[in-house]
């Protein structure tokens, strides 16, 4: 049986409406993928013929939905390079060219644009087909169906320290990291999740010093996350008379070796030091912590439903790799000797902007920066991957563009080409938000207690949701991915805010599981399991509301590709969103201009219109569950 997720299917369905085929085909276009590349075809082939202009030309000059104008597709009529002796008569001049066909009606002349709808006659059928024809796999696809072997990304995201806490900035990489690798796997692409732990050098060895000075077995023992927290948070307390004069003698122009030879300076980079040398005592030190974290943050990360494929480190980064780097740079004359350290001087060698870096210490210590760049090399030689992602904030620009500009310098051109920061802008307000919280789990807790808060409050309107814990965790965890993967471009700075967080009003998690648990609700009401689409009389859905809802149905590929391509999964939730503005017009229960009007019943419509409507509610839970499915979100039903 031939169905829409081939040629021959999808030009049998479209003969039917009477439409001409074969479907016109261009080389940027995805029939398969995206159905309104169909639209985009027929469009594109139509405008070339009746304004007598290149059919490639056309179909460039085709752009997608907007909101504002509530068209479907708009064609923009100067880069079809037509002219008119009047130009802002030049929609009206092409508009009578146009006919309406069975796939648009009439187009609508706008200034230098003309604004096309598609037709709701043949609408509800292509689309629920199309979708139907999919399920999991609409908006998903290969990079090429000519590639026998998928492209590798490494995408690292979260990487925390293991000295200091969790904060913002690794909750939002954890969650835009997260996505951005879900997006990169729906585009047919070889995914490799890494985290990259803060794991080694001096701010190990000043955790080292502060266990050997405050650590307490038992407290370990009880919680070592909260253990290890305290004593580097109360060593660090102590040293900060130390940094704090080292610091006023490098402003002064003083030489700070002296402050550093001594106190905690000299007992932190000694252990560091006997860390780089391989002593047991500090090495099996080194191993326990890293070991803990691990095993914490891999219980914490699945209640978010995050993974990892590999967990990497600073710690695990090859000496032969560094000595690599070390030996091409010197041998290219970038680095070089400066008062006992090996420094790279981007100044002379250019950008000047990138200033003065340490690479190796006056004790012998590598840098971060030195170890980020062999971590490259090692990568590179592991999984020869096709592109490498970092999804860290924006405050670390400067450090990737150093170790971007590093490999340039080593001749390895190519291998940077295949590095990108994908930044994000700053998360605020977390602490003042929801109490004092330094690990992930507390962060996830509170979010999950002002969930329940919610819950057992008696102002809630929505009584029917049940007040389980499931439903508190449920709510809690989709709300902090909502809010942290937010609705504006990630270079946008957030602001934490606890009132909105688990509010089932507006834009946000709570109420995007509210909307998913009506629907499935509503598809429960009715016995329509084994509905046959051919059976469907789709006659009862083109008219509003049902359409407005189809129209975006179509557009969830398109919206998948540009978050993809953009690395903005922001994309994905405000088109839900959308999506449930819409869903909620259909799902009302009375008329809102009548607060008093009876409740309608089902017996106000025929059967054949309620079973179409099913089908539609049915499809439109699929695009709800793959569009989720890419932010990280599972879906809930809260009813009792």
């Amino acid at each position: 049986m031939m169905t829409a997720c081939m040629i021959d299917g999808l030009e049998a369905l479209l003969s039917n409406f009477g439409v001409n085929v074969p479907i016109p085909v261009f080389a940027q276009s995805d029939i398969l993928r995206r159905p309104i590349d169909i639209y985009r075809n027929y469009l594109a082939d139509t405008a070339s013929k009746v304004l007598n202009c290149d059919s490639v030309l056309a179909y460039e000059a085709i752009q997608s939905a907007n909101i504002k104008d509530n068209s479907d597709l708009t064609l923009v009529l100067p880069k079809l390079k037509w002219r008119s002796d009047k130009p802002k008569d030049l929609a009206r001049e092409a508009f009578i060219k146009f006919a309406s066909t069975p796939l648009f009606q009439l187009p609508i002349p706008d200034g230098v644009h003309l604004r096309f709808i598609f037709s709701t006659l043949t609408l509800p059928q292509l689309i629920l087909t199309y979708i139907s024809n999919r399920s999991e796999q609409y908006g998903r696809g290969s990079l090429s169906d000519s590639q026998p072997t998928p492209k590798k990304a490494i995408i690292e995201f979260s990487s925390p320290n293991l000295a200091t806490e969790f904060n913002t900035g690794h909750l939002r990489s954890t969650v835009i990291g997260a996505q951005i690798a879900n997006l990169y796997e729906c585009a047919g692409w070889d995914v490799v999740r890494m985290n990259f732990l803060g794991d080694w050098g001096k701010e190990i060895g000043l955790l080292g010093i502060g266990w050997s000075k405050f650590g307490s077995e038992e407290a370990f023992q009880e919680n070592p996350m909260r253990h290890l927290y305290e004593v580097y948070r109360t060593i660090s307390e102590n040293f900060m008379p130390e940094k704090e004069a080292s610091r006023k003698a490098r402003d002064a122009g003083r030489d700070t070796a002296e402050i550093e030879q001594q106190g905690i300076f000299a007992e932190r980079d000694g252990f560091s030091k006997r860390m780089e040398d391989g002593e047991p005592e500090e090495i099996g030190f080194w191993k326990r912590i890293r070991d803990a974290n691990i095993t914490y943050y891999i219980r914490e990360y699945e209640r978010l439903s995050i993974r990892f494929d590999e967990f990497s480190g600073e710690s695990q980064v090859n000496p032969e790799s560094i000595a690599e780097v070390e030996s091409i740079l010197k041998e290219k004359g970038i680095y070089e000797e400066s008062d006992g350290s090996w420094i790279i001087d981007y100044s002379k060698h250019g950008p000047k902007s990138l200033g003065v870096s340490v690479l190796r210490g006056r004790t012998g210590s590598t840098s971060y920066l030195l170890r980020d760049i062999a971590a490259v090399l090692d990568r590179n030689k592991k999984h020869a991957f096709d592109k490498m992602i970092y999804v860290v904030g924006s405050e670390q620009d400067v450090h990737f563009q150093k170790i971007f500009q590093a490999l340039r310098y080593m001749g390895q051109e190519d291998l940077a080409a295949k590095l990108e920061h994908v930044s994000f802008g700053k998360a605020q307000g977390l602490s003042q938000q929801i109490g004092e919280v330094h690990l992930l789990g507390e962060i996830i807790d509170g979010s999950i207690r002002d969930a329940r808060e919610v819950l057992e409050s008696d102002e809630m309107d929505h009584h029917e949701i049940s007040k389980t814990d499931e439903s508190a965790k449920a709510l809690g965890i989709t709300a902090l991915i909502a809010q942290f993967c937010g609705l504006s471009k990630r270079a946008s700075s957030l602001t934490f805010n606890s009132k909105t967080l688990v509010s089932f009003d507006g834009e946000t998690g709570p109420n995007l599981q509210l909307c998913y648990s009506r629907l499935c609700a509503k598809i429960k009401e009715s016995d329509s399991d084994k509905v046959v689409l051919a059976n469907v009389d789709y006659t009862h859905l083109q008219d509003d509301p049902w359409t407005e809802v189809i129209r975006l149905l179509a557009q969830y590929p398109d919206v998948a590709d540009a978050a993809y391509k953009s690395h903005e999964p922001s994309m994905i939730l405000t088109y839900l969103f959308r999506l449930v503005e819409e869903v909620r017009n259909c799902l009302e229960d009375y008329d809102e201009d009548d607060k008093d009007a009876p409740m309608k019943t089902a017996f106000e419509e025929p059967p054949e219109a309620i079973l179409a409507q099913t089908v539609l509610y049915k499809h439109t839970r699929q695009v709800f569950d793959n569009a989720m499915a890419l932010l990280g979100i599972i879906p809930v039903v809260l009813w009792i």
